[in-house]
């Protein structure tokens, strides 16, 4: 109890607002939350947005097929543009089309206003997503594409938006729900934006005839693009690197040549430097088994005749594929003319990332 001028009141703290639960979070923490909430909240959302996706298979038709038709006409490059999360949406699409034979990048429409606009040229298409079809950025660089005649396309949830009049094309992707249970996260929508750009990049993807050779020049770096892109000459060891010997060399030179190049095995070569034979570890083993002598005993005598080869225009994968079928781990590289050009085991080729 505190006194003060004369009366007795009752000592109260003041209360700290760091006490108190954070707004953000007071309304979810209710109650805690079981396992089991949390599995069906996960598949609550995702049946939405399948709902989402579903809604959008019957829109795909003329229009759709107007949008392949200006991407497939322009002789310039898809400008791939949208705002805040449809902003990432777009910077995916875009990503996709250049990936599939449609040259294409993204651009931010806060910065166009700014001077990015620029980007665009006459010979361009525009691809604008926006679910609203009411996004200011947006709408505020509209009368500049109009001014370049570059058709537009756009992507809306409103076919009365002011954007979706604008459009040359519009294409509907609006979604019954959000998967956000207030209704108001982009999360349907924004999936929906992104298999429809899916399907755009699919469909041009299709009619440009673009194959997996096509795909693995543009992902140089990737998986497909080493499998598909790397041949034989590529990776194989050739010149002075090259292990061979003639066929009338002494078994025990021979092994110093294995051992020099260090590819486990050597070719076998005439005086043409024509390959005869190759020898291997497989054949020392049998060698030894015989009790050969290192130094009388010759090449020829131990090595195999009928060597694996390739050309050096192979892909390497072909190259994998071959040491995996005959259940060998190195292969000789010869020409038109049967000459040793090169060599490579399977070590180069998992260097490569072949393997």
């Amino acid at each position: 109890m505190l006194e003060i001028q004369g009366v007795y009141k009752e000592s109260v703290r003041r209360p700290n607002p760091r006490d108190a639960p954070h707004p953000r979070y007071h309304s979810t923490m209710q109650r805690a939350y079981t396992d089991d909430d949390l599995i069906e909240a996960a598949r609550q959302a995702l049946a939405v947005e399948i709902d989402g996706l579903r809604a959008q298979l019957p829109r795909i038709g003329g229009d759709f097929a107007r949008a392949c038709r200006i991407c497939l006409d322009c002789r310039g490059r898809i400008v791939v543009t949208g705002m805040g999360k449809s902003g990432h949406i777009a910077g995916k699409v875009a990503a996709t089309l250049a990936s599939t034979g449609t040259p294409a990048f993204f651009m931010h429409p806060g910065e166009a206003s700014h001077g990015d606009i620029g980007m665009i040229t006459r010979d361009d298409a525009v691809l604008a997503l926006s679910n609203s079809g009411e996004t200011d950025e947006i709408l505020t660089i509209v009368p500049v594409i109009k001014r370049l005649g570059v058709a537009m396309i756009a992507m809306t949830g409103n076919p009365h938006s002011a954007l979706a009049r604008l459009a040359t094309v519009h294409l509907h992707i609006a979604v019954p729900a959000e998967a956000c249970p207030l209704n108001l996260a982009p999360t349907a929508s924004t999936t929906a934006a992104l298999a429809v750009g899916d399907a755009l990049g699919v469909a041009l993807l299709k009619a440009r005839g673009f194959t997996e050779e096509d795909f693995a020049r543009s992902h140089p770096a990737g998986n497909l693009g080493r499998r598909l892109l790397l041949r034989v000459q590529d990776v194989m060891r050739t010149g002075a690197d090259i292990p061979k010997v003639r066929s009338q060399t002494a078994l025990a030179d021979g092994l110093m040549e294995v051992s020099r190049k260090g590819l486990g095995m050597t070719a076998v070569v005439d005086e043409a430097d024509r390959a005869i034979g190759i020898f291997t570890d497989g054949d020392l083993r049998r060698a030894l088994d015989r009790a050969a002598d290192l130094r009388t005993t010759r090449m020829d005598e131990v090595m195999t005749r009928r060597a694996i080869t390739v050309g050096a225009d192979m892909l390497a994968a072909e190259a994998v594929h071959l040491m995996e079928t005959h259940r060998i781990t190195s292969l000789l590289v010869i020409d038109a003319e049967e000459r040793v050009v090169g060599a490579l085991n399977v070590h180069d080729l998992m260097r490569a990332g072949v393997v």
